[in-house]
């Protein structure tokens, strides 16, 4: 296996740290428009034992064409997508022309409704990528969308759940909730998203997208329907709010359930920081000039924030991504189940040098690629996590080293 990952930022560098322990590829070229972050990255990943399978490379993620080039010139297999989701078509596009198999944590962007944004979808997160999805088939191709975290080991969950612990399922429910705070020198406080801040922006302002099966997918107004959720591990209770996520439209269609949404624990700061930007315009994307410069209110204050990347040593805290299942157990007595991964930034930064919220959505590509490279998991099309046998995953993430990546999972009663 010969891999590209596209994108050297915060994730990107948390798959290489993780992948240089694991001996399953051949090689790995780290691709980033900013070639010195690829370099860093290449750094970093040999001398966690790399053992000379890592380089670096210039990239245009926006062009399809520099993608499919750079996965000629390195013979490239199969190609993971680490950067934000507006470059999903052309790094997508650019792995089928080149001939490799490719692998996403965050799908391809919605459109909103024109006239019903609240109630009605528009163009759905994926739904660029599904339209193509029998030209990949025909080739015999695979690409693995939504295989991150959350889209990723949630949907993982929801296969899980469906094969080995329900016999029907009322709501398949992503909970995701942290008690993470950023601090500066001084121990103060500050705002400082542990995530890719165009990403968040994008998925928590668009209207959510809930699955029911008696409707299909509808949408709500953003931050609709609070809920209090008690995350495990001393994270404790922290209040969720539906928001536009993958899993909501990769689940309904490998596994059955009544009701499928994504709720995020925010918080009231958070919200409010969002619902200004909003107000203020600064969350959109088309460029405005600006003293005769053409600029992207986000990436103005994408730019503005830390990158994420660069926060850990001023972490605290923990992260919980998880999915809340309901319904009938395979006893058919009422059950209610939080399958969960848990990732304290302490151990993450000690361990791989990568904060907790980067590297907890790296570690999942990496045991999936090491299951195609293996034969354990195979396919051709545009499928999600949970077309794939959920077993064998979580036995390699969860498995204790060598053979596996011993990142524990639980599961909790409710």
């Amino acid at each position: 296996m010969r891999i590209l990952v596209v994108g050297a930022g915060g994730v990107g560098d948390a798959v290489a740290r993780i992948a240089a322990r694991r001996g399953f590829f051949e090689v790995m070229v780290m691709a980033d428009f900013d070639l010195a972050k690829a370099q860093a990255s290449v750094v970093a990943a040999e001398a966690a034992g790399g053992g000379g399978r890592f380089s670096a490379a210039f990239v245009d993620a926006s062009s399809a064409e520099s993608v499919a080039e750079l996965i000629k010139a390195h013979r490239i297999t199969h190609v993971l997508n680490a950067v934000d989701p507006r470059f999903v078509m052309p790094i997508f596009d650019g792995a089928f022309a080149a001939g490799a198999d490719y692998l996403d944590m965050a799908m391809s962007l919605s459109q909103p409704h024109s006239e019903r944004p609240y109630a009605e979808v528009g163009v759905k997160l994926g739904d660029d990528q599904f339209a193509k999805a029998d030209q990949w088939e025909a080739a015999g191709r695979l690409a693995l969308v939504g295989m991150g975290v959350e889209p990723g080991l949630s949907d993982v969950f929801a296969r899980f759940a469906a094969d080995h612990l329900f016999s029907e399922i009322d709501e398949l429910g992503t909970r995701d909730g942290a008690n993470l705070v950023v601090t500066d020198e001084n121990g103060v406080e500050i705002f400082a998203p542990s995530f890719s801040i165009w990403t968040t922006i994008e998925e928590c302002l668009n209207p959510p997208v809930i699955y029911e099966a008696d409707k299909g997918w509808f949408t709500t107004p953003p931050f609709s329907e609070p809920e209090v959720f008690d995350f495990p591990e001393g994270i404790g209770e922290v209040e969720c709010v539906n928001v536009e996520h993958e899993e909501v439209l990769l689940m309904p269609r490998w596994v059955d359930a009544k009701r499928v949404t994504f709720k995020y624990g925010l918080g009231d700061e958070f919200i409010g920081v969002l619902k200004t930007l909003h107000a203020l315009g600064l969350d959109r994307t088309a460029p405005v000039r600006v003293k005769g410069v053409e600029v992207s209110p986000r990436d103005v204050v994408a730019a503005v924030l830390p990158d994420p990347a660069t926060i850990g040593p001023q972490l605290t805290g923990k992260t919980c991504a998880g999915l809340y299942v309901t319904g009938k157990g395979k006893d058919g007595q009422p059950r209610r189940t939080y399958l969960y991964h848990v990732v304290d930034n302490e151990w993450a930064m000690a361990n791989y040098g990568a904060q907790c919220v980067v590297w907890q959505t790296a570690i999942n590509p990496v045991v999936a690629l090491e299951l195609l490279a293996t034969g354990v998991w195979s396919g051709a099309g545009v499928l999600g996590p949970e077309a794939f046998d959920a077993a064998p995953f979580l036995e390699l993430l969860g498995g204790a080293a060598p053979a596996g990546y011993e990142s524990a999972w639980g599961m909790e009663e409710k």
